[in-house]
């Protein structure tokens, strides 16, 4: 089950037409992108490291509980799940089980940081503060090389 709404940047809010004093609401964003720190190795050796994440249902939540591989091995649970959230990484499109166990491990962790910000938070934007000058400033962890954000 796909859902996806249109997304407003708070940019795009800002320059829309004043509605008699009354804000409008953002439209609710369901997924989100990101970049994955070492990517995706297929069958054909191509890696993919840009994917699209959906934010979870409950049913996201209860269904791999009573998935055998879970019951047996309790640390298989996040596999299950974030497979069942990636909608896509790179062009791979068929997102399961299998494909996220043969991530590299930072990659697992990444998505299951990712996992957690946009379904607890909210948001893929992170506070930081430069150690060097000590400025507080936001960056959003979706993706890109280090120094972008």
């Amino acid at each position: 089950m796909r859902r996806s709404v249109q997304f407003q940047s708070p940019e795009q809010a800002e320059a829309a037409p004043d509605r008699g004093g009354v804000r409008q609401r953002e439209p609710l964003r369901t997924e989100f992108g990101f970049e994955l720190p070492r990517g995706y190795v297929d069958e054909s050796g191509t890696v993919h490291r840009t994917g699209v994440m959906r934010l979870a249902t409950a049913r996201d939540e209860l269904v791999p509980l009573r998935d055998d591989r879970v019951r047996e091995n309790s640390a298989y649970l996040s596999v299950v799940l974030i497979s069942r959230v990636v909608t896509r990484i790179g062009t791979v499109e068929d997102i399961h089980p299998g494909v996220i166990e043969d991530l590299f491990a930072s990659d697992l962790a990444f998505l299951q940081d990712f996992y957690r910000r946009i379904n607890a938070e909210g948001h893929t934007r992170a506070a930081v503060t430069c150690p060097s000058c000590d400025e507080e400033f936001a960056v959003n962890l979706a993706g890109g090389r280090l120094g972008e954000s």
